[in-house]
């Protein structure tokens, strides 16, 4: 049984601290102790929420479309009617100049094949190979790149590991393994063994072939170091393609960027004279060289091209005497919109991913905002754009923040809430990168819950949210996962739920809203993060990046440089 506990102001006020961890007392709020948050009534409302945000009416919520008219008038009419004050001077949205790139793929527009000794070997689109670019142009040709393939496509002065070393690939095709060398090894002297780091996401790996002078790289998609099967592929890069409005219009980038199949990836290699395994076991020797295969690459992408702009949405509850310090709460809005040529459910609904967290957030803010005694610091309720198309609206949040970053206290983000019921535990993604794990694990103990880490860190869930964006700038940042250890059916039913929705409805469109859902299981979730943002607003504490983690010397230099 779960332990009986409210969650009063007076009750969350526990002991602030400063920079340096130290206990305060701060009693900011006590008079609010016998005010209780109603479980039951936070349970209606998210499915309330959800099922409005979720619903067709919603279309998908994609970026820059009817869809995100109606989001953005739903979340501002909700905030509004809360009493907060708008997120950004006199208003609640935050424009985000985007690029839409769409490549064309019927008709001729697209080809892409490889060829050895005048021999091609045709990628279909969709099947095989998932190609696009970020240049804002219409037409982009490669023509007879020279392959080489670069093993992870990493390199990181930190861990020792340079695959470029030795090798110009400039007006070359780069061919890659997604993840790092850690996933494959299992060593956990080899960068963080099974937990992904930054280097193994794709949109680094991009990044990277772009700074080394390619023309192309390509991705060789598979299932387990990528963490989604191909059709999550299939539907995340056809269609729009979305990113910031850059000066240079996209120039920087590589020309074509790309996931191939593994069984494409495969042929490929083989006309090299290596297996995909080969090709593995090779790319995780210390010894290891990029290896230019006797291959070329060629590619024709016709796109249509148009700027556009979406929009972030925030809210503030303002603090009473420290407004320009603030804790925020974030979420994603947005989801994949509409595809017309899908045969039946046209649909991307976003049920799960992330209307609910977005529902969690209009949530956390009808609690704020009926709190009698106002917090000491502010409270901002953020919801972000384009996070599907590369965590783009919090990147532009990031670079043009309403908070200053040295000022920003800590930020929770909510990606995806539990539709289970009531666990034991609750997972953490990001194992012991900051203060607020600790915070995290002091209330779920007041719930008889337990903090665990994520049981796929292979996964690299922590690069692949919104708080990332905040993180990078060093902001520190908690992401909790749903538990999966169910109070009701046990651990390994929970489990298999988790497996099944991302077999069966991640990222399509059968992520759709169920009334019968059983939230209350996230509603001990947004609990727990509402105690600890309360700690935080209502007192002076400063978390911390532990020892080790890759932000915390961001967060250091940007603290020192505003004194």
């Amino acid at each position: 049984m779960l332990k009986a506990w409210l969650l009063g102001a007076g009750l969350l006020v526990l002991a602030g601290c400063d920079q340096t961890g130290d206990q305060t007392g701060d009693q900011t709020g006590g008079q609010n102790g016998n005010q209780a948050l109603d479980q039951n009534a936070m349970a209606s409302s998210l499915h309330q929420y959800t099922a409005t945000l979720a619903s067709d009416e919603f279309a998908g919520r994609a970026p820059a479309s009817e869809g995100e008219e109606k989001t953005i008038a739903f979340l501002e009419q909700h905030f509004r009617a809360l009493g907060l004050k708008p997120g950004f001077g006199d208003s609640y949205v935050q424009p985000v100049p985007l690029a839409e790139i769409t490549v064309n793929p019927k008709g001729g527009r697209f080809h892409a094949a490889f060829t050895k000794e005048g021999e091609a070997l045709g990628m279909g689109y969709g099947s095989q190979i998932l190609a696009w670019s970020l240049r804002e142009e219409p037409e982009i040709t490669v023509e007879g790149s020279e392959v080489v393939f670069v093993g992870y496509g990493i390199n990181a002065p930190d861990y020792g590991w340079n695959d470029y070393e030795g090798i110009d690939v400039r007006g070359k095709t780069v061919l890659m393994l997604i993840n790092d060398p850690g996933y494959a090894s299992g060593d956990p002297a080899i960068f963080n063994g099974k937990a992904m780091t930054y280097y193994g996401r794709w949109t680094y790996k991009f990044e990277e072939a772009a700074r080394q002078g390619a023309a192309a790289a390509l991705l060789i998609h598979q299932k387990d170091p990528a963490g989604y099967p191909w059709d999550v592929v299939q539907s995340s890069w056809s269609g729009p393609q979305f990113s910031l409005v850059s000066e240079d219009k996209g120039q920087s980038r590589v020309a074509v960027e790309a996931w191939v199949s593994s069984s494409a990836a495969t042929a490929l290699l083989q006309r090299g004279d290596l297996t995909l395994d080969e090709a593995q076991a090779l790319a995780l020797s210390p010894d290891f060289k990029a290896m230019p295969l006797p291959v070329t690459f060629s590619a024709k992408l016709n796109s249509t091209v148009r700027h556009t702009t979406s929009h972030n949405v925030m809210a503030v509850r303002e603090g009473a005497t420290a407004p320009d310090e603030a804790l925020i709460y974030m979420a994603h809005w947005d989801h994949l919109g509409t595809d017309p040529s899908l045969k039946g459910d046209k649909i991307y609904n976003g049920a799960l991913d992330n209307a609910t967290g977005t529902a969690g957030l209009m949530v956390l803010a009808d609690a704020f905002s009926k709190a009698p005694t106002p917090p000491r610091r502010s409270v901002a309720f953020l919801a972000v754009t384009a996070e599907e198309q590369g965590l783009l609206g919090s990147a532009y949040y990031a670079a043009h923040p309403a908070f200053a970053p040295h000022k920003t206290v800590a930020a929770i983000n909510m990606d995806g809430l539990n539709i289970h019921g009531p666990t034991k535990d609750i997972t953490l993604i990001g194992w012991q990168q900051n203060d607020l794990q600790d915070m995290l694990e002091a209330a779920a103990q007041k719930q008889d819950r337990m903090v665990v880490a994520e049981p796929t860190p292979q996964n690299g869930y922590f690069y692949r949210s919104d708080h990332f964006s905040l993180a990078k700038v060093g902001i520190p940042a908690l992401y909790a996962d749903s538990g999966v250890d169910s109070r009701a059916h046990g651990r390994e039913w929970g489990l298999a739920q988790q497996q099944d929705y991302i077999d069966r409805a991640y990222h399509k469109p059968a992520d759709e809203y169920d009334p019968n859902w059983d939230l209350s299981g996230a509603v001990e979730d947004l609990l727990l993060f509402y105690e600890i943002g309360h700690q935080l607003a209502y007192g002076d504490r400063w978390p911390l990046w532990k020892e080790g983690s890759e932000f915390r010397a961001i967060r250091e230099q940007d603290l020192e440089d505003a004194q």
